[in-house]
C-alpha cells in the first residue's frame, strides 16, 4: 500500500507536466489552420480598431459638412463622404466600437439567462424542468429575429431597446443545450460523491457542474457572436436601433439605400464590414470548437 502511494506521487508530476505541452501543441496546431488563423486576424483587427477608435486622429463621425456631400475617396477622405458630408471611414471605424459593445452586451445578457434557465432546469429536473422547457419550446416556435423585432417594436426605437430585445430572445436555444450538458454532468461520479458528503446545491453547481460545462459554453458563445452582430445590424437597418447620427453599420446601410445608384460604396463598405466581422467570429468559433469539443476534434489535434 505504501509503495503504491509513493509510486503514484512520483508519477503525478510527470503526468501534470505532460499535459501542458499537449495543450500548447493543440493551440499551435489550431493556429496553423488557415480558417482559424484568418478568423483570429479578423477578430483581433476588429477588437483593436474598436478599442482605439476614440483616440485615432479621425474626423468626428457625426460632423455634417454639406459642401463635401458624396465626396469620392481621396487623400482627405479615404473612403469618401456620405450624403451629409460625414467621413465614411471615420463612421465605419467608430461603428466597429459600437458593434463590439452591442454584441458584448447582448451576448452577456443572453448567456446569463441561458445559463440560469439551463442549469436550473437540468439540475433540479421534475416540474421545474417541465415548466422551464415548456417556455423554451414555446419561444423556439418563433424565429429569433422575428421575435426580437416584435419585442423591439413594442419597446420603441433605440439602441438600448434593441440590445434588450435581442438579449431577451437569443438565449432560448442555448438554454436547451446547457440543460442537456447539465443533465449529463449531474450524473457524473464526482457530483454524486459531492452530494453524498452533504455538499449544498449551490456548491455543487458552482464547484463541480459549472467548470464541466465551461468548454461548451465558450464554443457556443464564440459561434453566436457573428449571428448577434448580424441580427443587431438587421434591427438597426430597420430603424429600430441606433438613431441618427450614431455611427452604426446597420443604420449606415439604411441611410445608403437611396444612394445605391449614385454612390454604391456607401452600401458596400458597411456591408463588407459586417461580412468580415461575422466571418471572423464564425471561423474563430469553428476553431475553438475543434479544440474544446473532443467529439469534433480532428485526428492529430
Amino acid at each position: 500500500m505504501a509503495s503504491d502511494a509513493e509510486h503514484t506521487r512520483e508519477r503525478a508530476p510527470v503526468l501534470a507536466v505532460g499535459r501542458s505541452p499537449r495543450r500548447r501543441h493543440q493551440w499551435t496546431g489550431l493556429l496553423r489552420e488557415p480558417g482559424t488563423a484568418l478568423g483570429l486576424f479578423l477578430v483581433a483587427s476588429l477588437l483593436i480598431v474598436g478599442l482605439v477608435a476614440p483616440w485615432l486622429p479621425l474626423d468626428d463621425p457625426t460632423d455634417i459638412n454639406l459642401p463635401d456631400r458624396l465626396h469620392p475617396p481621396s487623400a482627405e477622405y479615404l473612403l469618401g463622404t456620405d450624403h451629409l458630408g460625414r467621413d465614411t471611414f471615420s463612421r465605419i471605424v467608430h461603428g466597429a466600437r459600437m458593434t463590439l459593445v452591442a454584441a458584448a452586451a447582448t451576448l452577456a445578457l443572453s448567456m446569463t439567462i441561458a445559463l440560469a434557465v439551463g442549469i436550473l432546469s437540468g439540475y433540479n429536473g421534475g416540474w421545474t424542468d417541465t415548466a422551464l422547457m415548456g417556455v423554451v419550446d414555446l419561444l423556439l416556435a418563433f424565429p429569433s429575429l422575428i421575435l426580437a423585432l416584435a419585442v423591439a417594436g413594442a419597446l420603441g426605437p433605440g439602441l438600448f431597446n434593441v440590445l434588450l430585445a435581442a438579449g431577451a430572445v437569443w438565449w432560448v436555444g442555448h438554454a436547451r443545450i446547457i440543460r442537456g450538458i447539465t443533465l449529463g454532468a449531474r450524473q457524473t461520479e464526482y457530483v454524486i460523491a459531492a452530494r453524498a458528503v452533504g455538499a449544498g446545491n449551490m456548491r455543487i453547481i458552482f464547484r463541480h457542474i459549472a467548470p464541466s460545462i465551461l468548454g461548451p459554453i465558450i464554443v457556443i458563445a464564440s459561434l453566436d457572436v457573428g449571428w448577434i452582430i448580424l441580427g443587431i445590424a438587421g434591427l438597426n437597418f430597420l430603424g429600430l436601433g441606433a438613431q441618427p447620427p450614431t455611427p452604426e453599420w446597420g443604420a449606415m446601410l439604411n441611410d445608403a439605400r437611396q444612394h445605391l445608384q449614385t454612390a454604391p460604396r456607401l452600401l458596400l463598405l458597411p456591408g463588407a464590414a459586417i461580412f468580415l466581422a461575422v466571418l471572423g467570429f464564425n471561423l474563430l468559433g469553428d476553431g475553438l470548437r475543434d479544440l474544446l469539443d473532443p467529439r469534433t476534434r480532428r485526428p492529430g489535434n
